[in-house]
């Protein structure tokens, strides 16, 4: 499994807490950015991870913002990209499992540092159960090549 991950500047801190997370799994992950905690657009850092993901260059993405709101609009303007925004863990299980959402959003001025941390946890270990669900994300996929 290889994660990409960004933010913007209302997002930087947490961002840093994650790559900490995935560096203590020994997780293969790109950090996206940005290197400072200077004022930045969260479109461009959406769109970077959305169209890596949807490229298949990155199984996962993960983006933060303040809310997680601009990201996950942003990253969901991308077809093949299903992001998520998660403010609890169980909704980053059923985003997984139910959705096979592939890109997680958070909002740093929303969730704190633990509870990020759980979400991320749970975002990465479950698995889509498929199944069921299966024909309902190939719905969503055939909604995004209509667009």
């Amino acid at each position: 499994m290889k994660i990409i991950l960004a933010s913007d500047h209302a997002g930087f801190e947490l961002r840093q807490e994650l790559v900490s997370v995935l560096r203590e799994r020994g997780a293969a992950f790109e950090d996206a950015g940005p290197a400072t905690r200077e004022s930045v657009d969260y479109p461009d850092f959406a769109a970077k991870v959305a169209r890596a993901v949807a490229a298949g260059e990155y199984t996962l993405g993960v983006l933060v913002c303040g809310t997680g709101i601009g990201m996950s609009i942003m990253a969901n303007k991308q077809r093949g990209v299903r992001a998520a925004l998660c403010t609890t863990e169980f909704e980053a299980r059923m985003a997984r499992a139910h959705n096979d959402a592939n890109v997680l959003c958070l909002g740093q001025r929303v969730v704190g540092a633990g509870v990020a941390r759980t979400i991320l946890e749970a975002f990465l270990a479950t698995p889509f159960e498929g199944g069921r669900h299966e024909k309902r994300v190939q719905k969503i996929r055939e909604a995004d090549a209509e667009r």
